[in-house]
């Protein structure tokens, strides 16, 4: 069942190429950001703001880092949900996401099978829209 697409935002090229393939493996199709600042645009272009299904956000990058990514995110495009991949596991950072309702916070590196079951689950959910 493939539902959309995924946005993967990480300044790291070599963990993006990881990810992609595996979700492209996966049967899901992709699309990458390398910061917060291009995921906007790649948010607006195209339907992507109605396609995408699951979004996957780092959190320390340069220009729009991870956290005011989210913020906008949050803000302009609510339905969709997001996960959090970082590098550096913060107990504190993690509770403060999940309260402005990121849906998962995934350490790097990621487990592929860990991996799978988060987004399978998103996407089978569908889009968080309140009223």
């Amino acid at each position: 069942m493939v539902t959309g697409k995924i946005l993967v935002i990480d300044d790291e090229q070599d963990v993006r190429d990881v990810i992609r393939l595996q979700l492209e493996q996966h049967g899901l199709h992709v699309l990458e950001a390398e910061n917060g600042e291009e995921a906007i645009k790649v948010l607006h272009s195209e339907n992507n703001l109605v396609n995408i299904g699951v979004i996957l956000c780092d959190i320390r990058m340069p220009k729009i880092n991870g956290i005011e990514a989210i913020d906008y995110l949050k803000k302009n495009a609510p339905g969709i949900p997001i996960v959090v991949i970082t590098g550096y596991p913060d107990t504190e950072l993690a509770v403060g996401l999940m309260r402005k309702g990121v849906k998962d916070y995934l350490v790097k590196p990621v487990e592929k099978e860990r991996l799978f079951k988060v987004v399978d689950q998103l996407i089978a959910a569908g889009k968080d829209f309140e009223y």
